[in-house]
């Protein structure tokens, strides 16, 4: 699965530097992070949930994640500080390239009616968000074993200064952009 890895080296990496004129191949902009969160807002409810929550990303990834606590307590939402409102994980070398792979080739194109991501999801500062309805996508998950559908954020952390250079980054890497 380290395909997306070599096809930056050999293909990617010499692209961008031909399209933005860089002199140093360390000025070519390449994926840092994957970081994938799934928000529990019914956690007081089920408590369960953090459970399958768990399970399905460690399944999705392979790697464990980590519980994500509350900043602060909000009354509004009955929420105290400290208490368990979500899972993260941070994919990092190859387990990032191999997700990314998945995800682009295998995970996106199951979505119903999917016509590309939409391409005004970046931060300004050459990072890319995206969400996820439902974990099904997913080879990995078992339909018949899921208890509810969860959706997740998924955050692509680029070393690209401009939205611009994180977009042709991911175009070039196989991320289906809408036209």
């Amino acid at each position: 699965m380290e395909k997306l890895r070599e096809q930056y080296e050999k293909e990617v990496k010499p692209a961008l530097m031909k399209k933005f004129g860089y002199k140093s191949v360390m000025q070519a902009p390449k994926l840092e992070k994957i970081v994938i969160n799934i928000g529990l807002g019914d956690l007081k409810d089920n408590p369960k949930a953090l459970d399958n929550a768990i399970n399905d990303l460690k399944q999705i990834t392979g790697q464990k994640p980590i519980v994500t606590k509350a900043k602060k307590s909000i009354a509004a939402f009955k929420l105290r500080e400290g208490a368990n409102v979500g899972v993260k994980v941070t994919l990092r070398a190859g387990k990032m390239y191999d997700f990314a792979y998945k995800l682009f080739n295998v995970a996106l194109p199951r979505v119903r009616d999917f016509r590309g991501v939409s391409g005004n999801s970046f931060d300004g500062r050459g990072n890319y968000t995206m969400g996820i309805k439902e974990q099904l996508i997913f080879p990995e998950i078992e339909y018949d074993k899921i208890d509810k559908l969860r959706g997740m954020d998924i955050i692509f952390v680029t070393t690209a200064n401009t939205d611009e250079e994180a977009k042709e980054l991911l175009t070039l890497l196989g991320m289906p952009f809408r036209n």
